[in-house]
């Protein structure tokens, strides 16, 4: 196996931590003003991501730097291909971040519910986004023989790639309401448990459909396999569910985009994006690959990073596994 191989199986890992551990801090967000009924409320809300929102997000720089050092060609014919979106995705990731710090600050409920706005938006542009982002990396782009893309600033905004971003939008529905079933207690539980019931066949919906989609087009008989094995993970989420074995679900949605993952790049490769015009001009792992020398530095510095990143934030979430509810959140205190 080639370090180019190697490497492009590393980015497909790094975009699925980014999925499942963004995914379900995300799902929160979105859900803040409809399952958090007071401040009290919502606060605890925040609190279950509060100690790892920010470690997650690291797997996004982790990804996109990792395809700018392996795959310069790739990183530039994409990124540059979708500019808008992503400028759209850092301005949410930023007023999310702030708002995260800010919302307490002061001891006025508008200023809560600003805020409280604030990361709602946040949390529902980047995954539109990333997901926008990643089909478009997956079904392609219209390149020149240079890898330049053709066309106008939009054309990443297409029917096939809009079902993309919806997948990641509706998974990281289902994931968030999942995760506070997991992770709370009460009331808040139990109605997160339920609308994690109520939302799941409808938000996995788009993920289904645009998984038949990448296969239809490109895929393998293998990836038929893991296309399957998606499918059935999120029946099992389902199940498990209304068996009200929450963490058992919280898993199965894991099993679910890491399938899912499988499919994406196993029908891409060895392309890293495709043409939909002149399939000659698609990029691939040989052509858009650093050197082998920088192929080879980069291993290096992953061999001794990766392990102290994932042992670190490992620790984070042991250290906070419990679950919390209202019954923790101390009264308001603001300066």
């Amino acid at each position: 196996m080639t370090l180019e191989t190697v490497w492009f199986a590393i980015i497909a890992v790094f975009w699925l931590g980014y999925l499942f551990l963004e995914g379900f801090d995300f799902g929160v967000g979105m859900l803040l003003p409809v399952l958090g009924r007071s401040n009290t409320e919502r606060r605890v809300m925040v609190n279950t991501i509060g100690p790892v929102w920010d470690g997650n997000e690291v797997w996004l720089i982790v990804a996109a730097g990792a395809t700018f050092a392996a795959f310069p060609g790739w990183y530039a014919s994409l990124f540059s291909g979708a500019y808008l979106p992503l400028l759209l995705v850092l301005l949410a990731l930023i007023g999310r971040g702030v708002a995260f710090e800010y919302r307490g600050k002061v001891d006025s409920e508008r200023w809560r519910r600003t805020w409280d706005r604030v990361i709602m938006i946040g949390s529902w542009v980047p995954p539109l986004g990333i997901g926008l982002l990643l089909a478009t990396t997956v079904l392609g782009l219209p390149l020149d023989p240079q890898g330049n893309r053709v066309g106008s600033a939009f054309e990443a905004v297409r029917w096939d790639t809009l079902l993309g971003a919806l997948a990641v939008v509706g998974f990281s529905l289902v994931h968030g309401a999942a995760f506070l079933t997991l992770k709370t207690t009460g009331e808040l539980r139990a109605r997160a448990r339920k609308l994690a019931m109520r939302i799941l066949p409808i938000g996995l919906l788009p993920m289904l459909a645009f998984l038949i989609v990448v296969q239809a087009r490109q895929g393998a008989l293998w990836t038929l396999i893991s296309l399957v094995v998606s499918v059935l993970a999120g029946v099992v989420a389902w199940l498990r569910l209304y068996a009200d074995r929450d963490g058992q679900a919280f898993a199965a949605l894991g099993v679910l985009i890491a399938a899912a993952a499988v499919t994406f790049f196993g029908a891409l490769y060895p392309d890293v994006l495709p043409s939909t015009g002149d399939p000659a001009n698609s990029l691939t792992i040989a052509h858009a690959a650093a050197s082998p020398y920088a192929l080879k530095v980069i291993t290096w510095v992953g061999a001794f990073g990766a392990p102290v990143v994932l042992i670190y934030q490992g620790w984070t979430y042991w250290v906070f596994r419990k679950r919390i509810g209202v019954q923790h959140i101390p009264a308001v205190h603001a300066p």
